[in-house]
């Protein structure tokens, strides 16, 4: 092998590629951190909930407070779940002062928040600074092409560096924390395309809107912040969802689209979110809000099937690159399994490099990492969440059942009252669903909790 320009290529300054290059850098290893944006975060717009529990174990100077320099927005309080139909809306709604901080599970995240709304835009650059701060060389504006790979001693492909505009970088090991389902792995076929029924199609905005009129209409204190899960008619029926997320003077808001469902509905992206933008329901949330910025992007959607084999020769891949997001049904989460899988990444290849042994074998200490990890077990407890999804009932069944079941019982026609039991009964009949398709919706539900 040509002797290499850095000890290690980490592709992609999101959260797995910058804590995986601050965590080698901090093992004295050298680190090229490439980033295709012109500065981190450029690339990721709009926002999420992070859960920054293991960010703060990484970092203990993570700002617990919404300072001006915290790279986060608000405090999240309030989890909102509603089924969204044409005419009402149907919520779990969930508010708990206990959500204002954690406890962590190394005992030194004391007033720590649960969970805080951040803006990737300030995120981003954040992380890289620490990944920077320890030793990493970032490397803004380079879009990375391919994998370099050479033949190793079994004659199997060992990835030797990366290459873009024509130039090879070499190293020791590359990360891949490229974006979801690493395109860099898959166009070196060391990763399998992924069905279309395992991807989804996020659009996602960015919404002005001021402090005080955005407390008003969430019921928030200030500092405060709620997020928002959305199904049903708020996508015109296709299989996915809706996020609406508050930051400090902003909204996050989006839909996320299965592509198979998106497909066969003959409706483009763009139609679903201006669908959902205007929505009758939502206008108590988003009148007058100002879209500042828009943008788009694949979302993994296969949980834990998804993820498969992450350490190659050479090679591993962290974050949405391996397929880590998790949709409970209550949360979606993603970022903070990125972080977790960037630290052992970073972890791994270290421990690797220093026994002299980058091959599959000699990191594959990454992947056995990642499944003792809590990341890996919260990925194999949701394992049977996406077969959920996958039936039609969260998009438009359940959601009609229950308005008729609480239309029936909050509205007084004159008419004598029937029990519960018995309009439950009467919404399942006359939903247009066979009492076969329930008892499977039931039973996945069952199986996905």
């Amino acid at each position: 092998m040509t002797e290499p320009d850095f000890d290690v290529a980490v592709v992609g300054a999101g959260p797995a590629g910058s804590m995986a290059a601050m965590r080698l850098a901090q093992r004295n290893l050298s680190v090229v951190l490439v980033e295709r944006g012109e500065r981190p975060g450029e690339k990721n717009l709009s926002g999420g909930v992070l859960y920054p529990a293991p960010l703060a174990d990484a970092l203990p100077d993570f700002p617990r407070d919404p300072t001006p320099e915290a790279p986060w927005e608000r405090r999240v309080v309030r989890h909102v779940t509603s089924s969204v139909r044409p005419d009402s809306v149907t919520s779990l709604d969930y508010e708990d002062a206990a959500l204002l901080t954690t406890t962590g599970s190394a005992g030194s995240t004391a007033a720590l928040p649960n969970a805080v709304t951040v803006l990737r835009a300030r995120l981003d650059p954040w992380l890289a600074e620490r990944a920077q701060e320890a030793g990493a060389f970032l490397m803004p504006g380079m879009r990375v092409d391919s994998l370099v790979t050479e033949p190793g001693p079994d004659g199997a492909p060992r990835v030797t560096g990366i290459r873009a505009d024509g130039q090879d970088l070499r190293a020791r090991v590359v990360v891949a924390a490229d974006g979801v389902n690493s395109f860099l792995a898959r166009g070196a076929g060391l990763r399998p395309d992924p069905a279309p029924r395992d991807l989804a199609v996020g659009v996602k905005a960015v919404l002005a809107m001021p402090a005080g009129r955005l407390e008003d209409r969430f019921g928030l204190e200030p500092g405060q912040g709620a997020a928002h899960a959305l199904v049903g008619d708020v996508t015109a029926g296709v299989a996915g969802g809706a996020f609406l997320y508050t930051n400090r003077e902003s909204l996050s808001f989006g839909v996320v689209l299965r592509l198979d469902a998106l497909t066969r509905s003959g409706r483009s992206a763009h139609e679903v979110f201006e669908h959902a933008l205007t929505h009758p329901r939502l206008r108590r949330w988003l009148a007058g809000a100002e879209v500042i910025e828009y943008g788009s992007h694949l979302v993994s959607e296969s949980g834990h099937t998804g993820v498969g084999q992450v350490a190659f020769d050479g090679l591993v891949v962290a974050g949405d690159a391996a397929g880590l997001t998790i949709n409970s049904g209550l949360v979606l989460r993603g970022m903070d399994l990125a972080i977790t899988s960037g630290l052992l990444a970073g972890d791994a290849v270290a421990e690797a490099i220093e026994a002299g042994d980058a091959s599959a074998t000699g990191l594959h200490r990454y992947a056995a990492a990642l499944q003792a990890s809590t990341a890996g077990a919260d990925m194999r407890t949701y394992a049977r969440t996406p077969a959920l999804f996958h039936r039609p009932g969260p998009y438009g069944p359940w959601g009609e059942a229950a308005e008729r079941v609480l239309r029936g019982s909050f509205r007084l026609d004159g008419a004598p009252r029937r029990p519960l039991r018995h309009l439950a009964v009467q919404a399942v009949r006359r939903s247009g669903v066979g009492l076969r398709t329930w008892v499977g919706d039931a039973a996945a539900l069952w199986r996905s909790v």
